[in-house]
C-alpha cells in the first residue's frame, strides 16, 4: 500500500518540493503510526526547504518538510506503552509532517483533548506552545500591558489570546487589514512602521513585550518603549534582539499539552487563513514564505 509524501532532493525554493509516495511504513521499535488528518504550516517548513537551517539541521536527501500534525494512530511498534489504535494525537517534531501517514516517536506526541478538532490541534503545537512558554517566561498576569509585534500571526494570535486570559491588557502590531481581526481578538490593534513608539505610547505604558517579527525596526522600538522597565522575549533571536539583551523564549516541557487544554476549554483558537489539498504543498509553502499569513494554513491529507 503507497503513502502519499512531499519530499525536496535539494535546497531551494518552495517550488521544488514535489509529490511522490512511498511503501506505507511499518512502525519500527518504540515508533507510533498516525494516519494524519490535518498538518500546519509554519515558516520554519520553507527556511528547511530553503536550506536556511543547514548547518544546525543537516538533513538526507530526499527529505520530507513539516513540523507539527495531528492525526489518529494507527498502529503501534514493539515497545510501545501508553498509545493504541484509535487514540486521537498531537504531533510535534522537526521534520517528516507532510505526509498522509507517518511514524513518530511516542516522545513526539500529546494525546489531544477531545474538545478540539484535528485541524485546531494542528496548529497547538508550535503557535500555543510557544506563546504559552513566552508569556509564563514573563511572568504575564493581571496588571500587566503587553505589546505583541506580529500580533495577526499564529504566534502571534495565540499570544493575544492567552494574555488576555491571564488578565493582561494586549496592545498588537499588524497591517491594518488585520486590525479588526485583532480586535475581535481582544487586542488593541496599531500600525507597525514610522511613528511606531509614538503610537503605542498613546495607549499605555507597556510592562512587557513579546516579538514575533525580529528584526531591527522593532526591536528598537521594544528598547524604547520599555526604557529599561519591563521585560522582552523573542521567537526570532538574532543578532540586533542579542545586542539588545532580548531573551529568545524557552521552550517549555508539557507546553504543547497546555496549550491543547486551554484550546479544549475555548481560551485558545486559531483562524485558518486557507485549507489546502497536501499535493498542493508547493503553494502552501511559497504563501507561507510571501509572509503576512493571518492565523494559520492547514494541509489537508
Amino acid at each position: 500500500m503507497k503513502n502519499i509524501k512531499i519530499s525536496f532532493d535539494h535546497y531551494g525554493s518552495p517550488d521544488l518540493v514535489t509529490v511522490g509516495d512511498e511503501e506505507l511504513p511499518v512502525p519500527g521499535e518504540n515508533e507510533v503510526q498516525v494516519g494524519i488528518r490535518a498538518i500546519a504550516v509554519n515558516p520554519m517548513d520553507w527556511k528547511v526547504v530553503a536550506g536556511y537551517l543547514e548547518r544546525h539541521l543537516p538533513l538526507d536527501f530526499p527529505a520530507v518538510p513539516g513540523c507539527e500534525a495531528a492525526g489518529m494512530v494507527t498502529a503501534v511498534g514493539p515497545g510501545v506503552t501508553g498509545y493504541e489504535v484509535g487514540d486521537e494525537v498531537i504531533w510535534n517534531g522537526i521534520t517528516g509532517g507532510y505526509r498522509a501517514v507517518a511514524n513518530f516517536p511516542p516522545s513526539q506526541l500529546t494525546p489531544k483533548p477531545a474538545g478540539i478538532d484535528f485541524e485546531q490541534a494542528a496548529c497547538v503545537a508550535i503557535a500555543g506552545g510557544t506563546a504559552y512558554s513566552a508569556l509564563v517566561q514573563l511572568g504575564i498576569g493581571m496588571g500587566d500591558t503587553v505589546l505583541i509585534h506580529g500580533a495577526a500571526g499564529g504566534v502571534g494570535s495565540a499570544v493575544v489570546q492567552i494574555a488576555r486570559h491571564l488578565g493582561a491588557q494586549v496592545i498588537g502590531t499588524a497591517s491594518e487589514q488585520n486590525h479588526d481581526y485583532l480586535r475581535g481578538l481582544g487586542a488593541e490593534p496599531v500600525a507597525y512602521g514610522e511613528g511606531l513608539v509614538e503610537r503605542v505610547r498613546s495607549l499605555g505604558t507597556i510592562t512587557a513585550v513579546v516579538d514575533t517579527f525580529g528584526g531591527e525596526e522593532t526591536t528598537t522600538a521594544t528598547v524604547h518603549l520599555l526604557g529599561g522597565h519591563g521585560a522582552a522575549v523573542t521567537t526570532m533571536p538574532g543578532k540586533e534582539a542579542n545586542a539588545a539583551g532580548i531573551a529568545p523564549v524557552r521552550l517549555l516541557d508539557g507546553r504543547v499539552a497546555e496549550a491543547a487544554r486551554l484550546s479544549a476549554d475555548g481560551k485558545l483558537r486559531f483562524s485558518i487563513q486557507e485549507r489546502i489539498p497536501l499535493t498542493d504543498a508547493a503553494r502552501a509553502l511559497g504563501i507561507s514564505r510571501a509572509g503576512h499569513v493571518r492565523g494559520k494554513l492547514v494541509l489537508i491529507p
